[in-house]
């Protein structure tokens, strides 16, 4: 079987314990040097192919890019500042290697998120990366898979139908709605597997308790987007159908996948994982909350760098006790994009880590909002280095000429501000 990423060197067979290849259970050390090599050739192959980084890395060299700290130098591409790029340069922005026509790879699809953002689809077998995370979940070869997700406009029904037919399996193309046809189909072709969100599925065995159809084939499930909280994991279980998650996106393809060990999720072997404090592009200290940023190791037809997902995570220590010795996070902790409109005025974390930059004495900052007697109002609340003098007129100072806008100080000793990925957190009620 062809490798997930189509990589040179990732054509190794499944191995027999359960693991989708060899590069699962690798030294972290030998990970770690062969993706910052991987990542070196993708930066010089954006730079050359997509005129965008062309344009904003003009002046890195790929060669001197031979650690995480070093990628740091990178800035991050955020999915709000993709949309506006995209519009202004459709269809990708300058951001793509592919499309259609003699200038371009040739793309096999493309496809719309809402914005819209298109992202293009290319050539290469499990172009997304999901055949890993379909092996984790118990997927293999011969299997019938009733896919729930769409194929309509968004990728999601491909990505997950790519990786299925990579793993050999059959594939159903079920989509979204029309619940009782759902039923009727996995009644009459007795699906092993299910692929789609975890809500949809409970929608589709109550429709059968409804109708009273039994579906006993149906033993296990990979479900995605949306959250997959713990009590519909045991309920299914109770079902007889062992379900895991797969955090995947349509701009970067599968980021990390729940194996049988349940604990966290692990990254995938194809793209290189960042946790970042939200705002900025720098890294935070291990098990902190931040963003999650990732740049796909293979894609050369849509080779986005340091893209910023927007979605918090964290680190967790050590490998997983399935043997996978990948990097593992705790799954979706919230969304970093935490701007909010005070007194009319928009305020972005990249505002607060301003702030902290022109002020060495803060080590931590969070920017409360609030109301009081009806007005907003917001405090920024600040760590200080011990022993150092924080100008509290100067930082005050400088939070009104970066928001346009008063706010107080609070000042805490190192440690004593929640360590949660917020940067703003505004718990303004209204009656």
């Amino acid at each position: 079987m062809n490798g997930p990423t189509g990589a040179p060197g990732n054509g190794e067979a499944m191995s027999g314990n359960g693991h989708f290849d060899t590069l699962e259970t690798r030294d972290p050390e030998l990970r770690e040097r062969a993706q910052l090599a991987a990542l070196r050739e993708q930066i010089a192959y954006a730079q050359a192919h997509a005129p965008w980084f062309g344009r904003a890395l003009s002046g890195i060299d790929p060669m001197k890019i031979d650690s995480r700290a070093a990628l740091a130098s990178i800035p991050v591409v955020r999915k709000s500042e993709l949309l506006k790029l995209q519009k202004a340069d459709r269809p990708f922005g300058g951001f793509a290697a592919a499309g259609w026509g003699r200038a371009h790879r040739h793309a096999r699809q493309v496809f719309a998120s809402p914005g819209p953002i298109y992202e293009p689809e290319g050539n290469r077998p499990d172009y997304w990366r999901l055949a890993r995370a379909l092996h984790a979940a118990g997927f293999r070869a011969g299997d019938l898979a009733h896919n729930c997700f769409s194929y309509h406009f968004s990728p999601a029904g491909s990505m997950l139908d790519t990786g299925l037919r990579a793993l050999e399996c059959t594939v159903f193309p079920g989509g979204t709605g029309q619940t009782e046809q759902q039923v009727q189909a996995m009644a009459e072709l007795k699906p092993d597997g299910y692929v789609g969100t975890p809500s949809f599925l409970k929608i589709i065995l109550d429709k059968a308790d409804e109708l009273g159809v039994r579906l006993p084939g149906l033993k296990k499930a990979l479900v995605s987007g949306e959250a997959f909280p713990a009590a519909l994991a045991a309920a299914l279980r109770a079902r007889g159908i062992e379900a895991y998650q797969v955090y995947a996106s349509a701009d970067l393809g599968s980021l990390a996948y729940e194996s049988i060990a349940r604990e966290g999720l692990i990254v995938d072997e194809g793209v290189l994982l960042e946790i970042v404090q939200p705002g900025t592009g720098e890294p935070v200290a291990p098990g902190e909350v931040g963003e999650v940023v990732a740049t796909p190791l293979h894609n050369r037809d849509y080779p986005l760098i340091r893209f910023g997902t927007g979605d918090l995570s964290a680190v967790l220590p050590g490998a997983s006790p399935c043997g996978r010795t990948n990097m593992r996070i705790k799954g979706w902790l919230g969304r970093a994009d935490q701007a909010t409109k005070v007194k009319g005025l928009f305020v972005h974390p990249a505002q607060v880590a301003d702030i902290v930059r022109r002020h060495p004495g803060i080590v931590r900052a969070r920017l409360v909002v609030d109301r009081v007697d009806g007005n907003d109002r917001m405090t920024l609340h600040v760590e200080t280095q011990p022993g150092a003098a924080l100008p509290s007129d100067a930082v005050m100072a400088t939070m009104r000429e970066l928001t346009k806008l008063r706010g107080e100080l609070a000042l805490h000793a190192p440690g004593e501000l929640a360590s949660d990925g917020k940067v703003i957190d505004d718990i303004r009620k209204y009656d």
